[in-house]
């Protein structure tokens, strides 16, 4: 497993604000005592402007640029950038985009970008919800781009829906985007019958779950209905957006996952990528109590590089809400 991670995630100087250094801090310090797990650490290298222009138009990067040069400041009421903001916003998108060059051309079957500022909720020229690019969909474009995917599967576990990632592909087939959140949550979007546009409708999938759901809600909607429904679209990459706010623990919302949940979604995922034939890249996003975002990706990170992927749950049942869900995609009854 290979581990992408930047000094300059420790500059990107929120203040007191809940995405804070004190996650990127408590991570790499975690890491650290575990022996990084076993896996090889390295440096990201920045995004190329290329890369990061295929999907942010020039004058919205100049704009982030500018306000972070300029000493930064809230860009909006939840979005804020420091003078260290801009290198940890290369390096951040960078790492993602540096993590698929790796999964696809072979030198490593798993991998995770461990950086800050987070990346789902930025639109193609809008910052929001504490992200100023958006990491996993400038990841995908470049797989596009670069490498010549065609089929490209992103599961979103972040409690909030990760809108931008929805939009930025909401007409192409070639991210298949699925999105598990708590509805009604910030930022108001992520509907069930949100399903894409033109050439892409049929490939975002958004699974909302109510405040309250737990392992059993989660883990059900991830190994009854995403995973059938990636491996029928037989993806030639897997991409985790991977937020833990659905922990019990966080403060910004009301879901009820455990470490040992997430580490049950991972497994799923890992299946997938193994039965494709593809690497596995986890790519941080939010999760806002200290020991809940530690021991969430730790469990994460511990499947995704583990020698074999764990076995199914044979007692994982199918969930009303993923019972819901399968009928709702035309998935037969499980």
């Amino acid at each position: 497993m290979l581990i992408l991670r930047h000094d300059s995630s420790l500059r990107h100087d929120t203040g007191g604000h809940p995405e804070s250094v004190a996650r990127i801090a408590a991570i790499l310090g975690a890491l650290e005592a575990r022996h990084w797990l076993g896996a090889e650490v390295r440096d990201s290298s920045p995004v190329a402007m290329e890369t990061l222009c295929a999907v942010h138009p020039e004058p919205y990067v100049d704009f982030i640029r500018g306000a972070c040069e300029g000493g930064g400041g809230y860009l909006d009421a939840d979005t804020v950038v420091s003078s260290g903001s801009w290198e940890a916003a290369l390096h951040s998108a960078g790492g993602a985009v540096e993590l698929v060059d790796e999964l696809v051309g072979g030198s490593v079957r798993a991998g995770a970008s461990l950086h800050r500022p987070p990346g789902h909720h930025a639109e193609a020229a809008q910052a929001m919800g504490f992200c100023l690019f958006a990491n996993v969909a400038v990841a995908c474009q470049h797989a596009i781009d670069a490498h010549g995917l065609e089929r490209i599967f992103v599961l979103d576990f972040d409690v909030h829906h990760g809108n931008g990632t929805n939009d930025i592909f909401h007409a192409d087939p070639r991210v298949l985007f699925v999105s598990l959140h708590q509805r009604p949550l910030y930022p108001g979007t992520g509907r069930a019958d949100d399903r894409g546009s033109g050439d892409g409708l049929g490939y975002t999938v958004n699974l909302p779950l109510p405040p309250g759901s737990g392992d059993e809600a989660w883990c059900s909607m991830v190994e009854h209905v995403a995973i059938p429904l990636a491996r029928a679209y037989e993806p030639q990459l897997v991409l985790l957006s991977a937020g833990f706010d659905a922990h019990a623990r966080d403060p910004l919302a009301n879901c009820e996952v455990s470490d040992q949940g997430y580490a049950l979604m991972a497994g799923s995922a890992r299946r997938l990528a193994d039965e494709s034939g593809c690497g596995l890249g986890v790519v941080l996003e939010g999760g806002y109590d200290l020991d809940a975002l530690v021991g969430g990706l730790l469990a994460v990170l511990e499947v995704a590089g583990a020698s074999e992927a764990p076995a199914a749950p044979s007692d994982l049942a199918v969930h009303p809400l993923a019972a819901d869900a399968r009928e709702r995609w035309d998935l037969a009854p499980a």
